[in-house]
């Protein structure tokens, strides 16, 4: 991991170098929709099956935020590094209705939610407003998050948050992509995708990968 922080260090210092012009700055927010993918969660999904519908697991939803810079290294290509806050996680959900009880409901949900500092430099084609890019991201695990709750009767009976930080890998590496218009007035739009690299749990035992969809608003000034 330090090699690869290294190599994105270097990266931005050379294009900094080889800019032909001032780097311009911009904003960026946005929702995410982010899993995790591989062997674990393969594994789960397996036993769920036996649970007729009633447990499913779902994508979570959160939100991501930052600043990046823009450098031209050239009238179409530039390079973008940016450091977002970025939230990331799995949603588990399971449903009980008795057979002629329908009345009394239950449901389960456990929700992760994982806090990073994500650093992507994208490499980034300017076609007349419309944008593609791609590159490498190192990501940094701030903390880790599972909220489990169930409920009956329309009441809640259980809410309980545990920390999770320490079961994660603190480090992850992703290879990110994807398109987005630059207006002329600095407004853009992007969407992308984060392909994880780097193994999710703390030992690096299980096959299991962050994946991440990102919508984003953002601005250049």
């Amino acid at each position: 991991m330090k090699k690869q922080i290294l190599l994105i260090a270097s990266i931005i210092l050379s294009t900094v170098a080889m800019a032909q012009v001032k780097p311009s700055f911009g904003v960026r927010a946005g929702i995410s929709s982010s899993g995790i993918g591989g062997d674990a969660v393969n594994g789960l999904k397996d036993v769920l099956d036996f649970a007729n519908g009633m447990i499913t697991t779902s994508n979570h939803t959160g939100f991501f935020a930052g600043g990046y810079a823009s450098i031209p290294v050239g009238d179409v290509i530039s390079f973008e590094p940016a450091i977002y806050y970025s939230q990331k996680g799995y949603d588990l959900k399971g449903e009980f209705n008795l057979k002629g009880a329908e009345f009394i409901g239950a449901n389960a949900k456990a929700k992760l939610t994982s806090n990073y500092i994500d650093v992507p430099v994208l490499v980034k084609a300017n076609l007349n407003g419309l944008q593609l890019f791609a590159g490498p991201q190192v990501s940094y695990l701030t903390n880790a998050n599972l909220n489990t709750t169930a409920g009956a009767f329309g009441f809640n009976i259980l809410n309980r948050n545990i920390d999770a930080t320490d079961q994660f890998n603190k480090w992850d590496a992703a290879i990110t992509g994807g398109v987005g218009y630059q207006f002329t007035n600095g407004l853009n739009i992007t969407a992308s995708y984060d392909h994880g690299l780097s193994k999710v749990d703390a030992n690096k035992n299980l096959n299991s990968y962050n994946h991440s969809v990102k919508v984003g608003v953002g601005f250049s000034f």
